[in-house]
């Protein structure tokens, strides 16, 4: 329960925990505003007393010279009065070594007072000097920034009109292969519709030997466009052989194989067909063998394979030619894959083997116990970093618990809750 306080003058009432946590935070504020004061008044004072250290060694530069000077002069009135003194004494031969002694002496102190006024001059000059040359150094920078920001706005703009350009391209280009692809499609469609015309005028004719020409021709249009990069040719009539031949050829243009197609439209199977078409696919070195007919055998009901020959209806032998040259290919790679296994196995030796190998490895292996290095200095820096943070945690910590301890003497312990966590818990117990 919270205990209430009651002003004696005007009689408000108000908790005792929100003045107390109020009259803490201003004690932390005003702490930290104290610290901060200080903090600027060393900042202040350090800044004074480099201005003051900077001011003395002009005095004391400055007084230097007028020593200097008042001692050049002190020591010309003193050779004055010497030499005035000596002439009073003694007016005799010795006059003019005298006048002459007098005369070197002036010579010297003017010398002196010259070099002193060459190396008062040169300091001045360096003083200038360098005061230039950091106006200078300060101008190449500003001027060595705007080039960057230049040539970075020109790159970045540069950068920009080509990817512009470039997407520009690639749209053009791809409404051009879309207007080609149309323009083949339209002509493909026409063609097909010319030879389906042409096909049914056959087929009205009734002729069963045209009939099968024309499926042989709708055969040879289907593998063409199916599978362009193979070749298709058909057999001529009264030559001994299948009625067409597909050679599968994969993306470099290199052959694989051969699949060699029977076409029959007739009202009934006769197995002859099979054997036929196999002795075909022995003479003619062909991997595989289809025969594309309208009446299927009696004990299939669609597409399959048959003492070694595929079976097929013409609406399913575009799906099967793609299963046989998809096989054939895979057979043609694996085998090529297999060729000069030995040599492969001696380079990949020599190479693991060899230096450049090694070099590679070593640089792989140099970077990362960089990386593995500076990854281990940031963890002990940003250790060290925790134990500070750590132990100024316990200090506000400790200080807490003495106020908590304060308060809890004067207003119980159950009477106002300062605990700084929100579980209760004490690092301080840890």
């Amino acid at each position: 329960m919270a205990t209430e306080i009651k002003c004696p003058s005007c009689g408000h009432s108000f908790p005792m925990e929100e003045a107390v946590t109020e009259e803490y935070k201003k004690g932390l504020r005003e702490q930290m505003q104290s610290f901060i004061n200080n903090k600027e008044k060393e900042f202040q004072k350090k800044q004074d007393e480099f201005a003051r250290r900077e001011k003395e060694l002009q005095q004391q530069t400055q007084q230097q010279e007028a020593a200097f000077l008042r001692r050049l002069d002190e020591e010309k009135r003193q050779l004055q009065t010497t030499i005035e003194q000596s002439l009073r004494r003694s007016i005799t031969g010795d006059f003019e070594q005298k006048l002459r002694l007098l005369e070197d002496t002036n010579r010297d102190n003017e010398e002196k007072l010259k070099a002193g006024r060459l190396r008062e001059l040169e300091f001045l000059k360096k003083q200038q000097e360098l005061a230039s040359k950091e106006a200078e150094l300060e101008l190449n920078v500003q001027r060595l920034l705007q080039e960057e920001r230049t040539k970075l706005s020109r790159e970045i703009r540069e950068l920009e009109e080509q990817k512009i350009a470039a997407r520009e391209t690639e749209h053009q280009l791809r409404h051009k292969e879309l207007e080609k692809q149309l323009a083949d499609q339209k002509q493909l469609a026409v063609e097909m519709e010319r030879r389906i015309e042409e096909m049914r005028r056959k087929a009205e004719q009734g002729s069963m030997q045209l009939q099968g020409e024309v499926q042989e021709l709708a055969l040879e249009e289907l593998l063409r466009s199916a599978f362009p990069f193979d070749e298709v040719s058909e057999v001529g009539k009264g030559v001994k052989g299948a009625d067409c031949i597909q050679t599968v050829r994969n993306n470099f243009g290199q052959e694989c194989g051969r699949i060699i197609y029977e076409s029959k439209r007739t009202q009934s199977f006769s197995p002859d067909w099979i054997d036929k078409l196999k002795a075909d696919m022995r003479s003619q070195s062909a991997v595989a063998a289809v025969i594309v007919t309208h009446a299927m055998p009696k004990d299939m009901q669609m597409f399959g394979e048959k003492n070694g020959v595929w079976i097929c209806s013409f609406a399913e032998v575009k799906a099967l030619a793609c299963v046989l040259r998809d096989g054939i290919v895979k057979t043609f790679n694996a085998a090529k894959s297999q060729e000069n296994k030995g040599d492969k196995m001696q380079l990949l030796y020599d190479y693991l083997t060899s230096s450049e190998f090694g070099e590679q490895w070593k640089a792989i292996r140099e970077g990362f116990l960089s990386m593995k290095q500076s990854i281990q200095k940031e963890r002990d820096t940003m250790e060290r970093l925790w134990k500070a943070r750590e132990k100024q945690l316990e200090k506000v910590l400790l200080n807490a618990a003495h106020v908590r301890g304060s308060i809890e003497g004067i207003a119980g312990k159950d009477a106002i809750d300062v605990d700084l966590l929100d579980d209760g818990d004490d690092l301080l117990t840890d």
